[in-house]
Parts: C-alpha cells; sequence; structure tokens
C-alpha cells in the first residue's frame, strides 16, 4: 500500500495494526554520465516496492533531496546537497506528525553513504531526528519525568519489545553489511548500477561510460541485470527480517 494513494480507512487500519511505514530517504547526486541523479533514492524505493509483494507494509512517499554532500561532485554536476542541520529538521516535523498522527512503527530506508552500515551524515541526522522526536512526544505525552515514574519499573525488561517506544522510529540500510560483504558496494560502479538496473533499467545507461575517466564509475561497465537480482534478493532477506 502507498501512502499517497491510501484510503483514510486503510491508513487508520494500518495503524491500528502497528503495519510498518517505510519511508525511502534519498538524494540527488552525481552518478556519472551513464547513471541517473536519483540513484540512491531509486534503489529504496524499488526494495521497499519489492518487500511489499511478499508482505504487508505502507510505503510513504520518498525523501528525494537530502544530504549528498559534495564529495564526489558539486552542483556543476547537478548534486544537490541539503544541510544537515536543516534536513534534520525537515525529518523531523515529517516523524513528528506521524507519530502524533498514531503511527508507532516508521522505518526510514537509506542507501546513500551507508559502507559497512557506517554512521555518515545523512544517517546521523535520521537517527538523530528520531530520537529526538520520540523524546519530546514521551515528555509531551507521558509528561515530565515519565521514565523515572515507578509504572516504567520493567523498562530495561522490555527494551526489545515492539512497545519500547525508542523502536517506533529505526533507520536501516537498503544493504546490510552482511549484504554488502556477500555481494558489494560502490557508488556508480559495478554493484550499485547492477542493483539499479535490476529495479529501474531505464536509470541506467552503460554505453555513455566512456565520456568520464572517473575512478569510481569505471567498473560499471562490468555491471548487469542479473547481478542486480542476486543482491537484491541477499538485501531483501535482511530487511525482512529487520523491518517487523
Amino acid at each position: 500500500m502507498n501512502l499517497e494513494l491510501a484510503a483514510f480507512q486503510d491508513i487508520e487500519n494500518a495503524k491500528k495494526n502497528r503495519v510498518p511505514l517505510v519511508i525511502p530517504v534519498g538524494t540527488m547526486e552525481y552518478h556519472g554520465p551513464h547513471c541517473a541523479l536519483g540513484c540512491d533514492t531509486h534503489i529504496a524505493v524499488g526494495l521497499a516496492e519489492k518487500l511489499a509483494q511478499c508482505r504487508e507494509i505502507v510505503i510513504a512517499p520518498p525523501v528525494w533531496y537530502g544530504i549528498a554532500s559534495y564529495a564526489v561532485a558539486g552542483p556543476e554536476k547537478n548534486s544537490v546537497n541539503v544541510d544537515a542541520d536543516v534536513f534534520e529538521s525537515y525529518i523531523s516535523c515529517i516523524l513528528a506528525a506521524l507519530l502524533d498522527g498514531g503511527w508507532k512503527n516508521i522505518y526510514l530506508l537509506i542507501h546513500h553513504q551507508y559502507e559497512n552500515e557506517s554512521l555518515m551524515p545523512m544517517t546521523l541526522a535520521c537517527m538523530k531526528a528520531g530520537k529526538k522526536v520520540t523524546m519530546a512526544y514521551l515528555e509531551r505525552t507521558r509528561g515530565c519525568a515519565w521514565w523515572g515514574d515507578n509504572k516504567n519499573a520493567g523498562y530495561y525488561g522490555e527494551l526489545d519489545s515492539g512497545d519500547n517506544p525508542f523502536n517506533w522510529i529505526t533507520t536501516v540500510p537498503c544493504m546490510s553489511a552482511g549484504a554488502q560483504a556477500a555481494t558489494g558496494y560502490d557508488h556508480a560502479g559495478k554493484w550499485e548500477c547492477s542493483m539499479l538496473s535490476a529495479l529501474v533499467p531505464e536509470a541506467v545507461r552503460p554505453e555513455l561510460l566512456h565520456q568520464s575517466d572517473e575512478w569510481f564509475i569505471q567498473s560499471a561497465a562490468g555491471s548487469s541485470a542479473a547481478i542486480g537480482e542476486s543482491m537484491i534478493a541477499i538485501s531483501l532477506r535482511d530487511l525482512a527480517e529487520r523491518i517487523k
């Protein structure tokens, strides 16, 4: 179910039943002459759609503009970088509205700069926004000193439960560290282009590779949709475990 297309009652039922709400978070970033600017977002959206084929989830509209950084290329090559503090505030506004609306099982799905599940600016911004919004919600709805109340004496025993408020919002990688180790991970090279080719074929044009000698794209000559399909299968197994 796509959030922007769903009927009101379907959304209310999903919230009541704790159906996972998945928000693909991506960027508009230069990926060489052969690969679409929206690569990272397309991969997050595509994996969410694949996951929806085998389990019940709600897919929210993606966040297209993110903390791309200008590490790969500047705006002259069409990268758009959103300041980390501004981005965090924007994500916080979205999450606060969702929490207030009754969603208690939210996942921010990211592919950009998530090598070996490292904590880079966009991932950190999403994680921080989630914790900050959750804490503010608890203080607003349960009152000051809510955690210290004797009603919460069993807090530590419930940390792994779905009812733990700090499990309401989770940031997850499209490709876990295990999935990356089993296949590969790069920027606009063999691995990323393979996954994108399998998910959105029109977003990759290998015949344009010759237009640049940039080191990070040269391996894309070995990319294929078949390789991408195997990467997707491995990634989906891990996502199915994390998105519950």
